[in-house]
């Protein structure tokens, strides 16, 4: 090989290795995107290098229900949020509808049943979160085969299902409103997005399967849909939440 065509060689490598540690970088953390005309907010996070939690009570039982509460919670660790969302639906007294589950114990069971409301339009899920890795499963499958999952929040309806959109969504559907869900991609990878504005079903599942690459994606809810991402200068407010999904990082 002369000397000049080795040189072009060395260089096409330095620019390979560049743009896979860019792709690296731009993997994870919180970006806007816009599909279809619709824009969304988008956190993505890789469970196998950071510390992915739910967020549920504080150590005395009590509700955190705020991305406030939930960092006051995380001080006395030296920790801090990288971004949350909401994470799964609630009812009155901010316990979760379907299953919950910590390290300390299993908080409601799973349903697998069909029920009213987006919850029990079958089939839901449970965004799963292990050791190193998350999934996002559909419930019956979860039931009958548990993961070993440190975190767990059932939800519903899942928006995709082994890159098939739930077979109930309608295309044009007028229903519409701000909504947030999860999803994982086929190399692991955790993915949250919130619409910015209000979306049907059909538009957000699309969201996660033709453009975030989620096989698998999970409805976390709408109407009270709300991020913390410093990133994107977003630390959303309103009435008390049930179960949070966060990213944890050392305090600055």
């Amino acid at each position: 090989m002369c000397a000049v065509t080795s040189t072009r060689v060395g260089l096409f490598a330095l620019l390979l290795a560049g743009w896979a540690a860019w792709g690296a970088a731009a993997s994870t953390g919180c970006r806007q995107e816009v599909f279809e005309g619709h824009p969304f907010s988008v956190c993505t996070a890789d469970p196998a290098t950071e510390d992915l939690r739910l967020f549920l009570t504080d150590g005395e039982g009590r509700i955190l229900g705020s991305f406030d509460r939930v960092r006051e919670d995380l001080a006395p660790e030296g920790r801090d949020l990288r971004f949350a969302t909401n994470a799964g639906m609630y009812h009155a007294d901010r316990s979760p509808v379907g299953h919950y589950l910590a390290p300390t114990g299993e908080v409601r069971r799973v349903i697998t049943s069909a029920g009213p409301g987006n919850f029990g339009l079958l089939p839901n899920g449970v965004f799963c979160i292990g050791d190193g890795w998350a999934q996002v499963i559909e419930s019956r499958t979860y039931a009958a085969d548990r993961p070993d999952c440190r975190y767990a929040t059932q939800s519903g309806p899942m928006l995709v299902i082994g890159g098939t959109l739930h077979p109930r969504f309608i295309e044009d559907s007028p229903s519409q409103f701000v909504r947030n869900g999860v999803g994982v991609t086929a190399d692991g990878l955790v993915v949250t997005a919130i619409s910015d504005r209000p979306v049907n079903f059909h538009v957000f599942g699309r969201f996660f399967r033709d453009r975030l690459g989620t096989p698998d994606a999970l409805y976390f809810d709408g109407k009270i849909s709300r991020l913390y991402a410093p990133e994107l200068g977003r630390n959303d407010i309103g009435l008390p939440m049930g179960p949070i999904f966060g990213v944890v990082v050392p305090a600055d």
